[in-house]
């Protein structure tokens, strides 16, 4: 990782230049467009097609049985059962106490708001080379929570042609109702316009390679979608009281997820900059997935600035998905961050403790986004509708306003609706 100093170079290199997500994406965009059309007019044959062109797979049939999914505990050891069982308690948890603190219907003055769920939404798990039982927790239970009856999981074949094991018991505990076994574009496609196996639902969560993340753009305005997230990154802030270790491990554990994934340090301290150095270059020894860290990190910095009010104001400007905040007194920083998708606050709080066990959805704003969007929640798996009840009083306070207004748009037809209930009140 190269080290930086200054704010003002700094500041340069973290400013975003775009979504990274959509790099190149003009020629994928072409591919993920046919293969959404081809899905539409073919439906099943053409998700068949496509799995064994891009997974390897021939697949018979393309939905998980009930039984499959039952039977997987069985063939998992206990105490991954239990470390799921744990994050889905705590997941469950955080969601209800969101819940009972924003659930408020309301009516006033003839004026109201009703709360709604969706009826059936769709969960992507990434797939293929591993499994990501954690991401069917983090979408599946939150949509539970808000009110969801009908969650529709969908994931690529692992090596074998089938769902791996822990997908299918995170699949077990969250109580999806249906689940098949087909992943990239063609899944997103499917649960945007359905297929004779899988149904259309309203809205499609979960990341994705980008393909996925393509196709969720594609079909946005068809369905909602949680949105388009790219590499997961972190941004860590530390000062002279930081652990090298500590930082140096976390920067590990993001590069690990990606190639493209980012891991940058802003520091205080130039002996702790040094250290986390040697401490990166020490960790990742035997390590697994060394090819896939190194290529992370060539993408990573570490900054060397003055002060702490000058890291803060690189983090808003940056607008990481996870902000850790390794730095004496943590928590009194926390009231000035102004845009981060997670901030883990005091050494303890590793981002991997978000990605599985906290409570909080892992699902997270990315690419700067977190500037004005969140993370998963309930909110996103509920509607508004408003009501209005206008009665006589009402009409005669409101009615000339709304005609002087409509008048002055050339709108003379919204004018006399008006009118006609003002004469005849």
């Amino acid at each position: 990782m190269k080290i930086v100093e200054g704010f003002e170079l700094t500041k340069s290199l973290l400013s975003r230049q775009g979504p990274a997500v959509i790099v190149d994406g003009d020629k994928q965009e072409q591919k993920v467009r046919q293969v959404i059309a081809d899905v539409r007019n073919r439906g099943d044959s053409a998700l068949k097609e496509y799995t064994l062109k891009f997974d390897g797979i021939e697949i018979e049939s393309l939905e998980v049985s009930k039984q499959q999914i039952r039977n997987a505990r069985h063939q998992v050891d206990a105490e991954l059962i239990s470390a799921l069982e744990l994050a889905a308690e705590r997941i469950r948890s955080f969601h209800n106490a969101q819940k009972d603190n924003i659930w408020n219907k309301f009516t006033k003055s003839g004026l109201g708001q009703l709360i709604r769920p969706l009826k059936r939404i769709g969960v992507y798990a990434p797939g293929g080379t591993a499994s990501y039982p954690s991401t069917v927790l983090m979408t599946a239970i939150p949509a539970r929570v808000a009110g969801v009856k009908e969650i529709i999981l969908v994931t690529p074949p692992g090596s074998t042609g089938t769902v791996p094991l822990p997908t299918l018991v995170a699949a077990d505990i969250t109580g999806v109702n249906r689940m098949f076994c087909v992943g990239g574009a063609q899944a997103i496609a499917a649960l945007a316009f359905s297929t004779e196996s899988i149904p259309q639902v309203d809205k499609i969560c979960g990341p994705g390679n980008i393909f996925v993340v393509l196709a969720k753009k594609l079909v946005y305005g068809v369905v909602d979608i949680d949105g388009l997230q790219g590499p997961s990154e972190v941004l860590i802030i530390a000062d002279e009281t930081a652990k090298a270790e500590y930082c140096a491990a976390d920067i590990l554990a993001q590069a690990e997820h990606d190639p493209l994934a980012s891991a940058i340090l802003i520091t205080t301290s130039p002996r702790l900059a040094n250290e986390v150095t040697r401490e990166v270059e020490q960790q990742l020894k035997g390590l697994a997935r060394q090819e896939i860290i190194t290529q992370s990190l060539n993408k990573g910095l570490i900054a060397l600035v003055p002060n702490l009010d000058e890291a803060i104001e690189l983090a808003n400007i940056r607008s990481p998905e996870h902000l850790c905040l390794m730095v004496d007194r943590a928590a009194n920083y926390v009231k000035r961050v102004s845009n981060a998708g997670c901030i883990l606050v005091g050494e303890k709080s590793t981002v991997v403790l978000g990605d599985y066990v906290a409570g909080p959805s892992h699902v997270l704003p990315t690419d700067g986004t977190a500037r004005f969007s969140s993370p998963l929640n309930i909110t996103d798996f509920i509607k508004f509708t408003s009501v209005i009840n206008i009665d006589n009083a009402n009409l005669k306070q409101l009615g000339p306003s709304a005609s002087v207004i409509a008048r002055s748009e050339g709108l003379e037809a919204h004018a006399r609706a008006v009118d006609k209930r003002l004469e005849t009140r």
